[in-house]
């Protein structure tokens, strides 16, 4: 009788509420922060991937790997207009770090790059590197099979490969000035995969830039005076912004009906994707152009610091996922 009238005495208002709660019990991630450590922990993701946009290699998807916030953070892309508070509420850290680390990545970053490349770019490859395991933690004891393998090889060469042709086929003579109709539909193509690199660890928007041309016109107009001598250039920008944020929305929600249905075959793909990546930061169109530069010889001091540096930061992230598997251990399936 009793819980019968307690069937009866439930509000249609009050079932809702049961079924939200029940959502995550059902494999959809908690997108509520625990404590003040884990917004600072969000806002530090949202910086590498503001910080990644401007920095050859750096991947955001990896460290939100590290960080055990990868899962939400797709999730919370994917499903933005359907659990729109919950997904907004979770997003904001996020986007207030990667705001600091776009700003700082465009002004701090890329003096420290012309000043000494190669040391800063050891230091940020340590980083990635000592970092690995957290990702390959996913696929460990798992079976490895011939399409896994193959996965894994294939995820390791398409960073390489996009490096690669960014390296020595990029194509010159790109320009904001005189642009046609269709180039405005190319640069919402051009925002829709930028977003996917962001999603997708071991890929680097730079480098996709710098392979289509666009990324040195791009960074180049981000100036007062070519504001004012070129207004049309924020159309440009409206473009790359509605195809990144269209990409976001669609390509994490199809990455998480992925990871739903062959996670740890799908991680053995970005195993390699994120290996690829520390390889690419040794390898890219800007690095090239230095490597071409040593030709008169090679700065000892500025490599043997890049090397020290790399080092440095290994041991450091390494320190931490070490930290994050005492603290956070990720489930086993």
């Amino acid at each position: 009788m009793t819980e019968t009238q307690n069937e009866e005495n439930v509000s249609p208002e009050n079932g809702q509420e049961q079924a939200a709660q029940v959502q995550p019990a059902e494999g959809l991630p908690s997108l509520k922060y625990k404590d003040k450590k884990e917004v600072l922990r969000g806002g530090l993701l949202g910086f590498f991937i503001g910080l990644a946009i401007i920095v050859p290699g750096v991947s955001g998807s990896a460290v939100a790997i590290i960080f055990r916030l990868y899962d939400k953070l797709l999730y919370a892309l994917g499903n933005l207009l359907r659990r729109f508070r919950a997904c907004v509420r979770f997003l904001l850290p996020v986007a207030a770090g990667a705001v600091i680390g776009l700003l700082l990545g465009f002004f701090a970053v890329q003096r420290l790059l012309d000043i000494a490349m190669f040391a800063v770019v050891g230091l940020f490859a340590g980083l990635m590197a000592g970092a690995y395991p957290a990702v390959t933690d996913e696929i460990k004891g798992e079976r490895k099979s011939a399409p896994r393998l193959l996965l894994f090889a294939a995820g390791f060469l398409v960073p390489v490969a996009v490096s690669l042709v960014a390296s020595f086929a990029s194509p010159e003579g790109q320009s904001l000035q005189g642009l046609s109709w269709y180039h405005y539909v190319l640069f919402l193509v051009l925002g829709y995969v930028v977003a996917v690199t962001q999603v997708v660890p071991g890929l680097s928007a730079t480098a996709l830039l710098m392979m289509t041309g666009w990324f040195t016109p791009l960074m180049q107009s981000v100036h007062l005076s070519y504001w004012q001598a070129d207004p049309q250039v924020f159309a440009v920008y409206a473009c790359l912004a509605a195809g990144f944020v269209l990409g976001l929305l669609t390509f994490s929600k199809l990455l998480t009906k992925l990871f739903a249905r062959c996670r740890k075959t799908a991680f053995f793909a970005i195993a390699g994707l994120s290996l690829g990546s520390v390889v690419t930061m040794f390898f890219n169109p800007e690095m090239y152009a230095l490597y071409q530069s040593w030709a008169g010889g090679v700065p000892v001091l500025q490599l043997v610091l890049g090397i020290l540096l790399f080092f440095a930061g290994a041991a450091a992230a390494y320190f931490f996922v070490r930290y994050e598997r005492r603290h956070a251990p990720l489930p086993r399936k």
